[in-house]
């Protein structure tokens, strides 16, 4: 057993286990051997031989399932009372990867962006990438990661995104809330940069090489948020904006055309609440949020064809242009990365071959506002078989025009469908209020995916529409006497009932007609 001891936990003393928690341990360490034997064949091995592993087997089959990604080590500790800090961090050395043991990838920007297996030795080209930013009494703090050689403060680094070249002017190894000044880092260290203007997720280089890291997975938002500051000149309104916007890809701000008010967008409630929050305390600003914009899409459900001809004659040359040919789904599965799908099977130069951009173009105007509720078209395939030109009236504005209003009407007829977007929520509470838990998922139209059942607490998976998921914070807290907790990631968009879709349309209209 591990005691921590000292005011701040910093003394470790290793005793014997206390004599109420002997078989609790031994049961714990059965079930750890199970588990590894699952996933590693040595313990495996033992396992079915009933074979003891030594301590030294069972870390050495902790690392390799742990670099595999088959094992992730779990420990306990305590931040509010500096318990378990030392054996954390030992973990962290003893079970996870050199950087020699990861084979990383970048890509070469010079050769069609083409993968490169990071070479992690010090003696190759510098490639850094600043995956974290902070904002210090300095001015921005950055975080950069050394994937390959070796950067040295004095020398100049390349911000592969802009292009510019910018002088390490000091380097620092960071050590909790304090840092301590160094010259050099090399491959596979973590060090912190000051005065670099770049965003979360930026490549450096040395100038030599036009790589690039690989860019991380960054889901769209689901959840909208209208935000107004309190006082309307809040000098740091914009500025904590920008600076939340660089240090999270997935938090964005943008502001709608229509009601000129500013929205912030992220993947939950809780997301942006922390962001409101740090505002607040962090550059004075109070600001006052509108009702959550859930992000829904439109779709098609089955095959349309379209016919259209855009004609106007004004004093001089008029406009003309003729589009035939159809819309129809995408299939699940089918071109899944797609959202949208644009095909020219235009034969004998009916619509000639600088207008079908403008065509293609006119298919991305119509899908970026539905004509139900006015959010994205996605999983919509347009293929052009036909079409008419004049040799005077014709422009790429008529062909644009006539293939958005092509696509409009045509949309109109395939049955058009709302998505909405369902949510994976993994809800755990003490096993005593398992009832109230799957009966607020029920209640707001959940599907039970699985449950899971320990000696004091359960857990609870569920696909839950976003839209119902609003307010489910305080209602679980409340339920289960403040004890239990949820998480919540986007799974999928999937089509809303039809009630649910006449009722989302005629607020859309109420909307539209109180702007009017």
């Amino acid at each position: 057993a591990i005691y921590n001891r000292g005011a701040r936990g910093e003394d470790i003393v290793y005793g014997k286990v206390p004599e109420h928690l002997v078989e609790a341990v031994s049961e714990a360490r059965e079930e750890l051997v199970a588990m590894l034997a699952e996933v590693d064949d040595e313990i495996g091995e033992m396992f079915i031989e009933d074979t003891e592993p030594t301590v030294e087997q069972l870390h050495d089959a902790v690392r390799r399932a742990t670099i595999a990604r088959k094992f992730t080590p779990v420990l306990m500790g305590s931040a509010i009372k500096d318990k378990g800090i030392q054996a954390l961090l030992d973990a962290v050395v003893r079970y996870m990867p050199k950087s020699t043991e990861v084979q990383n990838t970048m890509l070469d920007i010079k050769n069609n962006e083409k993968e490169v297996d990071v070479v992690p030795y010090s003696n190759q080209p510098f490639v850094g990438l600043a995956f974290k930013l902070e904002e210090g009494k300095y001015g921005q703090l950055t975080y950069i990661r050394v994937y390959q050689g070796r950067l040295e403060k004095g020398q100049f680094a390349y911000h592969v995104k802009s292009g510019k070249k910018v002088k390490i002017a000091r380097l620092a190894r960071m050590h909790s809330n304090s840092m301590e000044d160094i010259d050099s880092v090399g491959a596979g260290e973590i060090c912190a940069l000051f005065g670099i203007d770049c965003a979360s997720g930026d490549t450096f280089t040395d100038g030599s090489t036009q790589y690039s890291m690989s860019t991380m997975f960054v889901p769209d938002p689901v959840i909208s948020l209208s935000l107004t500051p309190k006082e309307k000149n809040a000098s740091n309104f914009s500025k904590a904006l920008n600076r939340f916007q660089k240090e999270d890809p997935t938090f964005r701000v943008h502001i709608d055309e229509e009601s000129n008010q500013t929205i912030i967008s992220g993947m939950g409630e809780l997301h942006l609440d922390i962001y409101v929050e740090r505002m607040r305390r962090e550059y004075n600003v109070d600001c006052v949020t509108g009702k959550p914009q859930v992000a829904f899409r439109e779709t098609a459900s089955v095959k349309a064809t379209f016919s259209y001809t855009h004609k106007k004659q004004t004093g001089g040359a008029g406009q003309f242009g003729r589009v035939e040919g159809y819309i129809e789904p995408i299939e699940s599965g089918e071109h899944a990365d797609k959202p949208q799908e644009f095909v020219n099977r235009v034969m004998g130069g009916t619509i000639p071959a600088q207008y079908i951009s403008a065509c293609q173009k006119g298919f991305m105007d119509g899908m970026r506002e539905g004509f139900m509720v006015g959010h994205p078209i996605v999983g919509v395939r347009m293929v052009l078989e036909d079409g008419a030109a004049h040799s005077v009236d014709s422009s790429e504005l008529a062909f644009r025009l006539a293939t958005f209003y092509a696509f409009s009407e045509a949309f109109k007829a395939t049955k058009p469908r709302i998505l909405e977007p369902i949510m994976t929520v993994e809800v755990s509470a003490p096993i005593e209020f398992q009832g109230n838990v799957l009966g607020t998922i029920n209640k707001r139209k959940g599907i039970i995916v699985d449950t899971e059942s320990q000696e004091d607490y359960c857990s609870v998976v569920a696909e839950v529409p976003l839209n119902n998921m609003f307010g489910y914070s305080t209602e679980l807290r409340s339920g289960t006497q403040g004890k239990g907790e949820f998480s919540m990631e986007y799974k999928r968009h999937a089509p809303v009932y039809p009630e649910v879709q006449e009722e989302l349309i005629k607020e859309h209209q109420k909307k539209m007609a109180e702007k009017k």
